[in-house]
C-alpha cells in the first residue's frame, strides 16, 4: 500500500515538473521582453511606474505572440510606452551600436541634438550642433520637426527619427519645421561629416581686459581635457577673466559636466543625484580651481542636460554670472543598458538637482540677467553682432572683482 502510494505520488510530481518545466519555457522573443522588462522594474526612477501595475503590463506583453525579433521589439517599445517617459526608449542593435560611438569621434548627418517634447509628444531641436549643416541652415532650438522626408514624425522615437536624418555625406534630407510666430517651412539639408571638437578658445582684448573666451558645444569623453587645456594656455597669455559660452549646448555625458565643473570650483557641491528611493547622492569639487578669475556663462533655451548641470553649479556657488535666456530644461539622467541580441535600451534612471537643490527639469534655469538674442550667425558669435556676448563684457567691465566672489 505504502509503495502504491509512494509511486503514485512520484508518478504526480514527474508530470507537475514536466507540466511546470514547460510552461515555464520562454521562446527567445519571450526572453528578450522578460529582460527589458526587469531592467526597468529593477532601475527605473519612478517606482510607482507612472502610476500602473507593471507586473500587469509584463504580463500583457508576453501574452501576445511573438514570431520574431520585430514582434518582440514592437512588445518592449509599448511597455516602455505606458511610462509616458521620452527619454526611456528602445533600441535596436543598429541604434544601439550609433549610440555606443565615441562621442569624441565623427558622425555623418545633419548635425541636430532632438528631443521629445513631454506635453505634446512632438519632435522638438534641443539645439543644432556647431557648425553643422542643420545650424548653416538656420534650425534652431525649439523648432519642431513635423516632418522627415515627408515621413510624419507624430509617431517616431527618437532614434527612428535620428536614423532618417542620418546618411551619406552629399545626400540631401527635407525638414519640414514649424516655429513659434513663423510659418511652416521645408529645408533642405545635405548632410555631412560632424566634427565634433567641443572647445573652442581665444584671447580678446577689451580696453584694458584680456578676455579668455571658451565656447563648449558638447560634453563628450575629451571635454574635461580640452576644457582645462583652454584654460591653462588663456592663463599663460594674460588672461585675467573668462566668458564660457554654453549656448546651444545640448549636453552629453554626466561625468563630462561634473569634471568640468571642477576645474572652475574649489571645494563645493557639484550636483546632487535622486534615485527611485528617494535617496541623495552628491558629486563634488575638491579644488583647487584653475583658476579664479571672474568668469560669465552665455546660456540660452539650446543649453540643456550635463549643460544646466554646469551653470547651475557654478550659479549656486557663486562662482558665475549667467547672462542669456532661460535654459531646455532636462533634469533626468539615462543609463544605456544592453540586451541580449546586442539591442538595448535608454533608461532614465536618476534626477539631479543644483547644489541649492533646485530641480530644474521642465523649468530650466533663469540666468542672473536675461538678455534675449535674435538668432545669429556662426560667423556673428562672440562679436559686436553678438548681443549677449556683449552683454557678458559689460559686466565683466562694471563688475570684475565681485564676479566669483563666494558667499
Amino acid at each position: 500500500m505504502i509503495r502504491g502510494i509512494l509511486s503514485l505520488i512520484m508518478a504526480f510530481w514527474l508530470a507537475f515538473s514536466s507540466f511546470s518545466s514547460t510552461a515555464v519555457a520562454l521562446t527567445d522573443e519571450q526572453k528578450l521582453v522578460s529582460q527589458a522588462w526587469r531592467i526597468v522594474n529593477r532601475t527605473y526612477l519612478d517606482d510607482t511606474f507612472n502610476h500602473q501595475n507593471w507586473a500587469q503590463v509584463r504580463q500583457k506583453a508576453l501574452s501576445t505572440p511573438l514570431k520574431d525579433s520585430s514582434s518582440a521589439y514592437e512588445a518592449i517599445q509599448n511597455m516602455l510606452k505606458t511610462l509616458d517617459d521620452p527619454f526611456t526608449r528602445f533600441l535596436d542593435p543598429e541604434q544601439y551600436r550609433s549610440l555606443q560611438v565615441n562621442t569624441s569621434g565623427e558622425l555623418t548627418g545633419v548635425g541636430l541634438q532632438i528631443a521629445l517634447d513631454s506635453k505634446t509628444g512632438e519632435l522638438q531641436v534641443v539645439a543644432p550642433i556647431a557648425g553643422s549643416p542643420a545650424e548653416k541652415a538656420g534650425i534652431q532650438p525649439r523648432d519642431r520637426i513635423t516632418e522627415i522626408e515627408g515621413t510624419p514624425t507624430k509617431n517616431l522615437t527618437l532614434d527612428q527619427a535620428a536614423s532618417l536624418m542620418r546618411g551619406r555625406i552629399g545626400t540631401t534630407v527635407s525638414l519640414t519645421i514649424e516655429r513659434d510666430g513663423a510659418s511652416t517651412q521645408s529645408v533642405l539639408i545635405v548632410r555631412d561629416r560632424i566634427t565634433l571638437n567641443p572647445v573652442i578658445a581665444k584671447l580678446e582684448k577689451e580696453k584694458e581686459n584680456n578676455i579668455g573666451y571658451i565656447r563648449l558645444t558638447q560634453f563628450n569623453a575629451n571635454a574635461p581635457i580640452e576644457l582645462a587645456r583652454a584654460i591653462n594656455e588663456l592663463e599663460n597669455k594674460g588672461a585675467d577673466s573668462y566668458v564660457l559660452d554654453l549656448r546651444n549646448n545640448p549636453g552629453g555625458l554626466l561625468q563630462a559636466g561634473i569634471e568640468v565643473a571642477r576645474l572652475w570650483l574649489d571645494s563645493n557641491v557639484v550636483v546632487y543625484t535622486v534615485n527611485r528611493q528617494g535617496i541623495q547622492g552628491s558629486f563634488e569639487s575638491f579644488g583647487p580651481a584653475l583658476t579664479q578669475d571672474p568668469l560669465v556663462i552665455l546660456v540660452n533655451q539650446g543649453t540643456a542636460s550635463a549643460s544646466e548641470i554646469l551653470a547651475g553649479a557654478l550659479q549656486d556657488n557663486h562662482r558665475a554670472t549667467l547672462v542669456g535666456e532661460r535654459t531646455f530644461g532636462k533634469g533626468l539622467i539615462q543609463s544605456l543598458f544592453e540586451l541580449s541580441d546586442g539591442s538595448g535600451l535608454a533608461v532614465t534612471i536618476a534626477k539631479y538637482e543644483t547644489p541649492s537643490h533646485r530641480d530644474i527639469n521642465k523649468l530650466g534655469i533663469n540666468p542672473d540677467k536675461i538678455i534675449t538674442s535674435e538668432p545669429i550667425k556662426l560667423e556673428e558669435v562672440a562679436t559686436s553682432s553678438d548681443t549677449q556676448y556683449q552683454a557678458a563684457l559689460k559686466i565683466l567691465a562694471e563688475n570684475r572683482e565681485q564676479l566669483g566672489v563666494r558667499s
